[in-house]
């Protein structure tokens, strides 16, 4: 290959660039995590890690696309960052003693393994979410940095403004740097109680990956699998109940992930699901895990959504779901845990168990003191009882509100379905 011919060096570069796009994406925040740790500062490693991306497509051209890119990636951003302070060194006294102190570091890319970089994906997440952090703002900084969504993205999931959740992460990552807040996974003793606040960051994580709250995907596979993920390594830390309730509950949604869209893209709702599709393998790993968490007796709301999710999961056909059983977890889930849309789920249950006139009943009661005004799911489910139940108007009306508060690309063209269904 000659470097003189301007097509074949196009060529090139046009390969590098597939390979350097790939492996952001799938290792950016592995990287990131690293660079973190290293060089002590939620900035500057990700000013390091965007120029160690700038230098591979620089670089591999010429020198070939190394055999592990992203330790590549970490020496090359540690340096880039170590050079950068020694510039900046000659006017902050403050970046010369950092940079003596890197300086004296002896990190190798040898000692940047598969296991450290995970070590370090669990150290991050922690870190997040530090209780010295409010709850939301744990949320906001850990699919910021631990899972690489966007200000808009987080702000879409949050209902609130991008720029509020900018300022939001700008002073949670002051507050980290300031306060000296230690970048590392708890001790034993004070691990179970700062594993709540874990849980449920994972657990939006897995949500906003398997049902996005916006835009034109109905899935996010990459951010479900890193809840997953990190679900895992949770497990593997410390094998409590709870831990594996959340495991259990997003392997068993997960499992259904391929029968949720149509082939060309568009929602199918669970009862219209081809159980053939539904994964088994992830079916069978839940439904033990759940049992396991069950059978401690010192479960939590997790294991017992992925309770009602098993029992979705052992139905062999819509039509054989065992709805009693799932109002009846739902009535143990209200009573440890109740919240409006716990509330809204059960009376979808309650409907497809005692008719849709109790499940309207339940709907209309908890809209009616104000709550889920804005959750478009409510006013979705109170629409398709009505329809049900021949209330045509009234169907038509809580279709329209809930497509005005749908966001999602795929829900909004069903529900539009729905709604031309009723006018023609």
């Amino acid at each position: 290959m000659s470097a003189s011919d301007p097509l074949e060096g196009e060529d090139v570069a046009e390969r590098v660039r597939e390979i350097v796009d790939v492996v952001y994406r799938s290792d950016s925040r592995r990287i990131l995590a690293t660079l973190i740790r290293l060089l002590g500062d939620f900035d500057r490693a990700e000013e390091a890690m965007h120029d160690a991306f700038a230098a591979a497509m620089q670089q591999w051209p010429r020198s070939g696309v190394p055999a592990t890119p992203y330790a590549w990636l970490i020496s090359a951003g540690r340096f880039k960052a170590i050079d950068t302070m020694r510039r900046r060194a000659r006017f902050d006294a403050t970046l010369a003693e950092l940079r003596r102190k890197f300086d004296g570091e002896t990190s190798t890319p040898a000692e940047w393994d598969e296991q450290s970089i995970e070590d370090d994906r669990l150290r991050l997440i922690f870190t997040c979410c530090h209780p010295a952090l409010s709850p939301d703002t744990q949320l906001a900084l850990t699919l910021r940095e631990v899972c690489g969504l966007t200000t808009e993205q987080i702000a879409r999931a949050f209902l609130t403004a991008a720029p509020a959740i900018a300022k939001r992460i700008v002073r949670a990552k002051a507050k980290i740097r300031d306060a000296r807040i230690p970048y590392e996974v708890p001790s034993e003793t004070d691990l179970p109680e700062r594993l709540d606040a874990v849980l449920q960051v994972v657990y939006l994580v897995f949500t906003e990956g398997y049902s996005p709250s916006s835009g034109d995907s109905l899935v996010r596979p990459d951010l479900s699998g890193e809840a997953i993920r990190l679900g895992r390594l949770l497990l593997e830390l410390l094998p409590q109940p709870e831990v594996q309730g959340l495991l259990a509950l997003m392997l068993l949604h997960e499992s259904r992930r391929s029968a949720r869209t149509s082939p060309t893209g568009e929602l199918v709702l669970l009862g219209d699901q081809d159980r053939l599709l539904w994964d088994r393998a992830l079916i069978d790993e839940g439904i033990a895990l759940v049992e396991r968490a069950l059978a401690s007796r010192r479960f939590g709301p997790y294991t017992l959504q992925a309770a009602i999710s098993a029992v979705h999961a052992e139905a062999s056909t819509a039509a054989a779901t065992n709805w009693s059983e799932i109002v009846a977890l739902y009535d143990t889930l209200l009573r440890d845990s109740p919240s409006p849309v716990v509330e809204l789920n059960r009376a979808v249950a309650v409907a497809m168990s005692a008719g849709p006139l109790a499940g309207l009943t339940l709907i209309d009661d908890i809209l009616a003191r104000g709550l889920l005004q804005d959750y478009y799911l409510a006013h979705s489910a109170r629409a398709d009882l009505c329809r049900r139940l021949g209330k045509t108007a009234q169907a038509r009306a809580s279709y329209e509100q809930a497509l005005s508060l749908a966001r999602q690309g795929p829900a909004r063209r069903f529900l539009a379905r729905r709604l031309n269904e009723l006018t023609s």
